[in-house]
Formats: C-alpha cells, structure tokens, sequence
C-alpha cells in the first residue's frame, strides 16, 4: 500500500491505524521508503533509525491486534527537531559543540508525549546551529532545501522539520520557535504552522531551555486541523517547566468544528516599521480582500509597534547562545562554529546584566500595546516574513534587493508570548509559498486556531509542494 502525506490527514490515517484497516509498519515503511527517495535532495532529516522505527511501530501494531487503545496518534510516523532530545539518537542541535555527545537516553516532554499518543521516531531533522537563524543550514549538515523549490530556503530554524512535511516524508513533526522557527518555515514550505502561547506545551526536562523566556515547542503538520490534534496530545503542565500553564478545559481540535472569525480583525502591512516585498504585500492584501469577503471588517493598523524591537530580542538570544557555547571560545571546537553565530557568542558574552533586564522590560511595553490593539480586535494578521523564501544561504531578498532582515514579522510576538500562527495565502509567480501571520491576544490560542481554520480553508484550498 502506498500513502502520500501530503494530502492525507493525520486524523484519518491515525484512525485507520487504531481499527486494524492500516498497519503502523505500514505507515512507518512508506515514510522511510519516501525519505530514502527525497532526502538527498532535499536534506530534511539528519539521522535514521529504521530499525527502532519498523519495532515502535511493530509494537503499536500489537497493541491494536489486542484490543488495547494504542493513542490517539496511532502508528504517525514523525521526524524531531535536532534541538531536543529523543532517545538513541544525539542531540547534536546542528552543532560541532555537541556533535559527539553521547545518544540521548531519554524524551524531551513534547517527544515523550508524542510517543505516548502512538508517533514513531523515525529520525532527527535538520536545524540551523543553535538555531539561531532563518535559514536552515549548518555545518554537520548543510543545508536543507525548499520543496517548492529546491534552490531555495526551506526556512528555520524549524525548517528540517517543515521540508520534511512539505515533501511528504512523514506526516507530523516536532517544532520549535523562539523568534519565529515554526512560522518562518511553515511560510516558506507552504504549512499550517502556529506556535502557542508559551507555557502551553512543556520546555522543561532535565537541564533548562535554550531561550526560556522566548522559545515555545510545538507540533508541526500540514494542515492546522492536524496540528490542533496533535496539540491535543501534548498539551497540559509538567511539574519540571516552571511556565506550565494549566490544561485547557477543551479539546482544541473539536473547538475547530464550528469555526468562525471575529467581527474585527486588525490588519497591518508593517507593524510600523518592516520593508515587506510587494509580491508578498500583494498577495497578503488579496488575502485580506477575501476575510472582509468573509464578513470580518478590517481594520488597517500603520503602527502597531513604533519600531522594530531586534535589538531587544538579539540581546536575549546573545545571551541565552552565550550561555550555551560561551564555554568553547578558544577551544579547537570553536573554530567548527558558525562563524555569524560565533560573533553573536562573543557579543553576547560581554552583555550586561542590566541591558538583558531592559530587554526584558521592552517585551512587557510590547504587550502593553498588544493588550490596547486587541480591546478592539480579537486577532492581528501580518504578512509572515517580508520577502519570498531566499535562495538557500543566501541573504533575503525584498523588491530584488538584499534584505538584511527579511524575518522582521515574528519575533515581537515571542517576546510578547502571544499565541501566533501563519497560513499559506498563495504562491508566488515563481511558485513559492507567501504565508498570513495570524496573532491573537494573551493566552487566546483557540481564537488564533480557529481564524487559522477558515483562512486555510478560504485561501488553501489543498495546495502541495510539487515534489
């Protein structure tokens, strides 16, 4: 039997899973046979375990020949972001630092969740060094290419992930977004990516997490109906994530079902201070035209933030980078970093305690202009990034010029913790993908999912990467 997940639901094949009509092994096989085809091409996955893979499924198998419930996720075949762990393999986090540690013997919480809802692992996917930027390449294992478009980006730094999606070699991946590393490469793959409110989905575990007050980890699939079951699995407080927010009191993927816009929606070309391509801004406004279609009344914001708070946002990360690699500078290893990454360490090392506290004031005078925004409206659409996806580790492009910050959209919303998501609205004329950011207001994950769910029905109607 052969299976094409790009167009095949999650939902569905988990069911024909759970009532003997598909095998997990099944559904594991065709993922390796699909990735053994695609993946030297497209570079999505960094590590395969084939063997433990056929076994886990094997053993969902067993479990639904007994008549016991092997999850609600049962036999999906996944790929998990180089950045957390997964048991038998390295967490290399795209790094020479970590290259040669030993295998993880044991599960993030989001890992150990999807495994506990019936998800195989078949393997690690590719994530740019620490990942720290948006595109995603480094040097264990180059770069990870575009489906749509092979010469092209795939995004970051969850964009192993995403590729992986987009070109059919599993269905479901574990994600992770700190400045924008869910949306960004949903955008550029053409995916359904949200990345919920922090706190929602345990960062915990044994040893802290990277950006703690900035990165959120989440379920990466094509569609968002997909990833609100999957949410569904992983969602809910662990004791060892001091952010935990408490167990939503509905299933999210049912809260789909009737799925509506608000009466007032915000839209803002720039947030007041990004340089956005006109290709992109042209299929965004075409997006708009068709929610106010929709009978949602647009209210067009020029300035939702003054200016752009990146400064505020590198020095967090700086700091947060430093703390992992600052302890190679001199070291033989040092010399294997990214060289970009390695002048963002040494900036970072020299940070002082005071500015990371201002730039954690300025997160809160962000949201103190969110809440004013969303006393009117109940959702804030922006493009997803300024330009179309850029040539693979080359600069980014907008209206044929370099761009020296074409991820301009995203972060705001990681240092504001604001649930946000972003929508294929169209392709480019070169065939690439142009994502719709969706952000709602503290803590508002479903209103987010929900206008998520009837924009990808209105304006993607089943589009999949050509590969």
């Amino acid at each position: 039997m052969t299976f094409d997940f790009r167009t095949t639901s999650v939902v569905d094949l988990a069911e024909e899973v759970r009532h003997g009509k598909t095998s997990a092994r099944e559904l594991t096989g065709a993922a390796l046979a699909r990735i053994d085809e695609l993946n030297g091409s497209v570079n999505a996955f960094v590590a395969i375990d084939a063997e433990s893979a056929l076994a886990a499924a094997a053993h969902v198998d067993e479990q639904v020949a007994a008549g016991k419930d092997p999850g609600p996720l049962a036999g999906i075949p996944i790929g998990v972001k180089d950045l957390e762990e997964a048991a038998g393999f390295r967490t290399t986090k795209g790094s020479a630092a970590f290259a040669d540690h030993a295998p993880a013997d044991g599960d993030s919480p989001l890992v150990a969740r999807l495994k506990a809802a019936g998800c195989v692992v078949v393997g690690k996917t590719n994530t740019p060094e620490l990942g720290w930027k948006g595109d995603t390449t480094n040097v264990l294992f180059g770069a990870t290419r575009n489906p749509w478009s092979l010469d092209r980006s795939a995004g970051g730094s969850s964009g192993g992930s995403a590729a992986a999606i987009a070109s059919g070699m599993v269905p479901l991946c574990s994600g992770s977004d700190g400045g924008g590393s869910i949306r960004i490469p949903a955008s550029c793959c053409g995916l359904a990516g949200f990345k919920p409110s922090l706190g929602r989905i345990p960062s915990g575990g044994a040893v802290a997490p990277d950006w703690h007050h900035l990165s959120t980890r989440g379920p990466m699939a094509r569609t968002i109906r997909d990833t609100a079951a999957a949410l569904d699995a992983v969602l809910g407080p662990d004791p060892t994530d001091l952010r935990s927010l408490p167990m939503p009191e509905v299933s999210w993927q049912s809260a789909l079902d009737d799925a509506h816009l608000p009466m007032k929606v915000a839209w803002s070309p720039t947030l007041g201070y990004a340089n956005v391509d006109d290709e992109v801004l042209r299929i965004c406004r075409a997006a708009i035209d068709r929610i106010a279609d929709l009978g949602a009344e647009i209210v067009e914001v020029d300035v939702v933030f003054p200016e752009d708070p990146v400064l505020s946002w590198v020095t967090m990360t700086n700091a947060y980078n430093a703390r992992t690699l600052g302890a190679y500078q001199g070291t033989e290893v040092w010399d294997r970093i990214d060289p970009g990454l390695r002048a963002m360490v040494e900036w970072g090392s020299t940070i002082p305690a005071v500015d990371l506290v201002k730039a954690e004031d300025r997160c809160h005078e962000l949201n103190l202009r969110l809440v004013d925004l969303f006393h009117g409206c109940r959702l804030l659409l922006t493009p997803t990034i300024a330009s179309l996806p850029p040539l693979s580790g080359a600069p980014g492009t907008i209206n044929g010029a370099e761009a020296a910050n074409w991820v301009s959209f995203t972060y705001p919303f990681n240092m504001t913790r604001s649930p946000a998501g972003s929508v294929c609205v169209g392709l480019s004329e070169a065939g690439v993908p142009v994502g719709l950011q969706v952000v709602g207001p503290q803590h508002g994950d479903l209103v987010v999912l929900r206008g998520m769910a009837v924009l990808e029905a209105a304006l993607d109607p089943g589009r999949v990467a050509p590969i």
